[in-house]
């Protein structure tokens, strides 16, 4: 990211920074729950601003989309589960959209094998953590997301393991949430584990596109 941009654009990446760092230690704090909610949902909103501001491209506006419904579900669910997963099922489909569109043109046997193992473990584990249904149907399109962003021609050790962080922060949220919870490490890795993968998803996304290396990958055999 050249320098002046870098400047123009980082109180968006610090703000959100901020606001995940604040939640995450003010999340035991009795402030109040709107505030919380709030401060939850600019950590990733800031993101989804960043994102707007530097790509005002169809692909750019569908990341905004991506990162508001992830903002929209880091709010929700602290209301009701099921609105908090509505939501993000509803980012994942606009995720996996977005990565199908760049995929890599070939792919190496152990990179599809990691793709195939988040596109069925992942809705398979969150079955066999929760024993509810909903969940694994939830699985199903982080498990998606999960393999897309893997098998897609954005930088694969920012961005797909990004989207594999994502994956793990879930995952750990059905563990705390499930019959054999175990609340303790749940809960001092789930937003941190989280919120690392989002930024790596946006900033990797947004610079690689900027670049514009990635217009017909296809093409290019990427």
């Amino acid at each position: 990211m050249p320098r002046r941009s870098l400047v123009e654009h980082r109180p968006w990446l610090l703000a959100g920074v901020l606001a995940a760092a604040l939640y995450y230690f003010l999340s035991d704090d009795e402030i109040g729950g709107t505030y919380l909610i709030a401060l939850k949902g600019a950590a990733v909103g800031a993101l989804a601003l960043y994102a707007f501001r530097r790509l005002r491209t169809p692909h750019g506006i569908l990341l905004t989309v991506v990162l508001a419904f992830y903002a929209l579900g880091d709010m929700l669910i602290e209301l009701y589960l099921a609105w908090g997963g509505a939501a993000f099922f509803g980012g994942h489909l606009a995720a996996i959209l977005l990565f199908r569109q760049y995929q890599r043109r070939s792919l190496t046997a152990s990179q599809k094998g990691a793709g195939f193992a988040l596109l069925f473990g992942v809705p398979v584990l969150a079955w066999l953590l929760t024993g509810d249904w909903l969940a694994a149907l939830y699985g199903v399109a982080l498990g998606a997301m999960g393999a897309a962003a893997w098998t897609s021609a954005f930088p694969r050790y920012r961005v797909g393991t990004g989207a594999v962080l994502f994956v793990i922060s879930d995952l750990l949220l059905f563990w705390r949430e499930g019959p054999i919870s175990d609340v303790g490490i749940a809960d001092w890795l789930i937003w941190p584990v989280y919120y690392a993968g989002v930024f790596m998803i946006a900033t990797g996304k947004v610079q690689t596109l900027r670049k514009g290396r990635l217009r017909n990958p296809a093409r290019r055999g990427l």
